[in-house]
């Protein structure tokens, strides 16, 4: 009995297999393109295509213009190479400039899909650095949209922009008005309304989602005026368009910088130079100082990023969420944020045997307030260590500066982008997350949370592509936030749709401004109201009352 039953599983899965739906070539504005098809399990199917262009390779310091198109059926099988970037080590750049590609996953069962959700993802990494697939170990890629797509039924869409010299610089006036990166991700987002009915999507259901650099992308993407018709939700992961590193107040000053480094002149010849310079000099002086401090903080240092250009973002960005009236929004940030950039300002912070002081933390709020004068800066002090006592122990002190950080960087801008979302709101609805999955890396202290970017592996689905580096537990939180992040994408709201989820999670408009903290044990105590409401109330009212220093 139990061969024969052995025998009847294998011949389902082989005419399920022989007999699975595909798409075969798609005709889109460009022309025909073929992907790749695949099983997934019993009756489910993934038609994978890699390397479309969605606009024509652009020209530099130039917006992006449309595709020519091409002749014959274009193998969309490989991955495109990213925009040109600084190498980590910011010795080297790699990437090209012809980068301009997105990729897509679309699931299938026993016939072709039609009119499924889209989730368009945009990457992170502080606007100097990353690619439409992620990083890569043993082509197992970050961005892979195949757990996403297959759980939750909805097509995933991801994509390269320009970064760096080539994606952000900017002159402040009409030579070069920058936002160059920004107009790339209109663009496929553009690309992906007027073409994705061919794969199966709905042009009127697209919900774009990000991390960091890409989570405040996200939140220019709705609040610009650009994109009016073009997106029906989004979600943001660490990271809006009021964080103090999302615009760039100067940039004429840094683009003078990176001329000079290149043996350009800083007069009105000046972006004609970069324009003919070689591109790998032009991006390897948007170097950014690593060599940070206390003192002297890296949020402070990320300078290539978007400018208020008049156009893309016609005006101060908290003025614009009008724009975003009828989206529906997610936006939340992992419970020590802020860490990643912490140790890199102290970094005795990560080293159990050495002592962080006080005056390292009272020198990073003084640098971090350096905008409203030593007065703020002695405010922030006393505000994050007035529970210190009069002996705080080594592991307080190191916490408030994670603290401190992930409030100033993260936290407290996203709840005020909750708070101008929900205000501004006609018909969207509007959600709040804190995700507290604590790191996995070992190296870290004990009472270290989830740090920078901790989240992207459980949206991605990795304990389930790569099982045996992760617990049950893990397995447990990516179920999760799929399901929540899917069915907001079916439905605009996290609890409805195709997948379960573990808890009912309340608007944010909701009496007390609730949120879900998201982790591995989410249950009815994990809906939770005010989040560091006394610590936002410091930095958006008390802090803010402090008369601005010129410096």
């Amino acid at each position: 009995m139990m061969m024969m039953l052995g025998v009847f599983i294998s011949a389902a899965l082989f005419l399920g297999t022989a007999q699975g739906a595909s798409l075969g070539a798609v005709l889109t504005e460009g022309g025909m393109v073929q992907g790749k098809s695949h099983s997934v399990g019993l009756l489910r199917y993934m038609d994978v295509f890699k390397g479309i262009p969605f606009a024509a390779p652009p020209g530099r310091l130039q917006k992006p213009v449309p595709h020519p198109g091409w002749e014959g059926v274009l193998k969309a099988t490989e991955y495109s190479k990213r925009c040109i970037q600084l190498n980590l080590l910011q010795t080297d750049t790699m990437g090209s400039e012809d980068c301009l590609y997105l990729n897509i996953w679309v699931p299938q069962g026993k016939t072709v899909s039609y009119n499924l959700p889209v989730m368009v993802f945009i990457y992170g990494g502080g606007f100097l650095l990353g690619g439409g697939q992620g990083a890569n170990f043993l082509d197992n890629y970050l961005y892979d949209g195949e757990e996403i797509a297959d759980r939750g039924n909805v097509i995933v869409v991801t994509f390269n922009y320009r970064v760096g010299s080539m994606g952000f610089l900017s002159t402040g006036d009409a030579d070069a008005p920058g936002n160059y990166g920004l107009w790339d991700q209109h663009a496929a987002i553009s690309w992906v309304h007027r073409n994705i009915k061919a794969f199966g999507g709905n042009p009127d259901n697209i919900t774009i989602f990000g991390e960091s650099a890409g989570s405040t992308s996200v939140n220019f993407q709705i609040i610009s005026p650009k994109n009016k018709g073009l997106i029906r939700r989004a979600i943001s992961q660490s990271g809006v368009a009021l964080c103090p590193w999302a615009i760039n107040r100067n940039p004429r000053k840094f683009a003078e910088e990176i001329a000079k480094k290149v043996g350009c002149p800083t007069d009105s010849g000046m972006v004609a130079c970069l324009r003919r310079t070689d591109p790998k000099a032009v991006t390897l002086a948007g170097k950014v100082r690593l060599a940070t401090s206390a003192t002297e903080p890296i949020v402070h240092n990320l300078y290539l990023s978007p400018v208020i250009d008049g156009d893309f973002i016609p005006d101060e960005p908290d003025t614009l969420f009008g724009n975003a009236a009828d989206i529906d929004y997610i936006a939340g940030v992992n419970d020590m944020d802020g860490h990643i950039f912490a140790t890199l300002d102290i970094p005795s912070i990560n080293n159990a045997l050495a002592t962080t002081t006080e005056e390292e933390v009272q020198a990073l709020a003084t640098a971090l307030s350096k905008d409203r004068g030593q007065d703020a800066g002695i405010a922030t002090f006393q505000e994050y260590t007035v529970n210190w006592g009069s002996k705080p122990n080594k592991e307080d002190i190191k916490k408030t500066v994670v603290e401190m950080e992930t409030d100033y960087i993260f936290l407290v801008p996203t709840q005020t982008a909750l708070y101008l979302h929900s205000d501004n709101a006609k018909s969207a609805r509007t959600y709040s997350y804190l995700f507290s999955e604590s790191s996995r890396i070992p190296i870290f202290p004990l009472w270290m949370g989830a740090d920078h970017a901790d989240e992207l592996q459980y949206v991605f689905g990795k304990p389930f592509t790569t099982p045996l580096g992760y617990f049950p537990r893990h397995r447990d939180v990516s179920k999760y936030m799929i399901a929540y992040w899917t069915n907001f994408a079916q439905t605009g709201n996290p609890n409805t749709g195709e997948s379960k989820v573990p808890v009912t999670w309340p608007e944010f408009s909701n009496p007390g401004h609730q949120y879900l903290d998201i982790n591995n044990k989410i249950n009815t105590n994990s809906v939770k109201k005010m989040l560091r409401t006394r610590l936002v109330y410091y930095w958006t009212t008390v802090f803010a009352s402090y008369p601005t220093v010129r410096n």
